[in-house]
């Protein structure tokens, strides 16, 4: 197992390197300059000159890649072009709302999916095994917006029992600020358990076909006994794929629903950096998101190897 460790922790690193350089060389390439669009179009030449060197703007790319690198290995983010503040700072205030929220939604798309899967599944072909399958179908199909919509219409306007925006931080006491959170965590789980509840269905499904299934049921087990002994432990890989997978959209790509509820996250931090051609925050949430990504398939493929030990011999 510490071999497989080792070798997943060295692909992370590698991983890591590359995904450093293309963020740097596609945010570098684009159209605009943050001293000029600071200042305004009628700024003198001068004055742009001066910002630029402030900002550290007149060196080479290939040093501002290596300083922006050497900082973040320090744990020194840099200062924010427009905010004139450190940019680590930004991202731990925002975290502290885009975390919660999507370990928030995963729960409950997790909490909705697995049961629904495993219904199901156990049900191939009846009655209730449709209805799952038509209502992961509507959920696959209805942007997540839109849902964060009709909750705040449903829940914040006509019933008003919760809020329709903002956060209230987290020092006005830990149920206030999940309550909060509860219509974005709802309308990011909803979709994301549609998807889940499918694949966790067609994973159980192809596993009931395997032959030490059928040599469990004809040891006396019945349908439902062997999915839960011996059935589900085996389907969990591709779901433990989906769930890391989630996890890191739920984390970057709650973007819109930030914006519906005026959530002061990492999604909003970036739509108002790209906004100010604030480069550096730009560059620095997206590193961040990167890395959150490539740790967690990195704990993923760790659980692999301790749901099924017959990967940790093929590495």
């Amino acid at each position: 197992m510490l071999r497989y460790t080792l070798k997943r922790a060295l692909s992370l690193s590698i991983s890591l390197a590359i995904a450093s350089l293309v963020i740097f060389l596609v945010i570098e390439v684009a159209p605009g300059d943050p001293a000029s669009y600071m200042l305004g179009i009628n700024a003198q030449p001068e004055t742009v000159a001066a910002l630029r060197t402030e900002l550290g703007l007149d060196v080479s790319k290939t040093q501002r890649y290596l300083n922006w690198i050497g900082g973040m290995m320090r744990g020194d983010f840099g200062m924010s072009y427009t905010y004139r503040t450190p940019v680590g700072q930004m991202i731990a205030d925002r975290m502290w709302v885009s975390l919660p929220l999507a370990l928030y939604a995963l729960t409950l798309s997790t909490l909705i999916a697995f049961p629904a899967g495993i219904y199901a599944a156990s049900r191939r072909g009846k009655p209730g095994d449709m209805a799952v399958m038509g209502a992961t179908q509507l959920g696959v199909a209805v942007p997540n917006f839109w849902f964060a919509m009709m909750l705040v219409l449903i829940f914040a306007i006509n019933l008003r029992w919760f809020s329709a925006g903002g956060f209230p931080g987290w020092d006005e006491g830990v149920f206030v600020s999940l309550k909060s959170l509860t219509l974005p965590a709802i309308a990011l789980a909803l979709p994301q358990s549609a998807i889940l509840a499918r694949v966790m269905r067609s994973s159980l499904l192809d596993i009931l076909g395997e032959d030490f299934m059928r040599s469990a049921r004809a040891k006396g087990l019945s349908r439902r006994q062997a999915l839960w002994r011996h059935g589900l432990r085996n389907a969990l890989i591709p779901v433990l794929t989906i769930i890391g997978l989630q996890f890191s959209f739920l984390l970057a790509g709650g973007i819109i629903i930030e914006q519906v509820f005026f959530l002061p996250g990492l999604g909003r931090l970036i739509f108002q950096s790209i906004s100010a051609r604030d480069l550096i925050v730009v560059e620095s949430v997206v590193m961040l998101l990167v890395f959150s990504v490539i740790l967690v398939n990195f704990f993923v493929d760790l659980a692999y190897a301790a749901v099924d030990p017959r990967l940790r011999s093929r590495t």
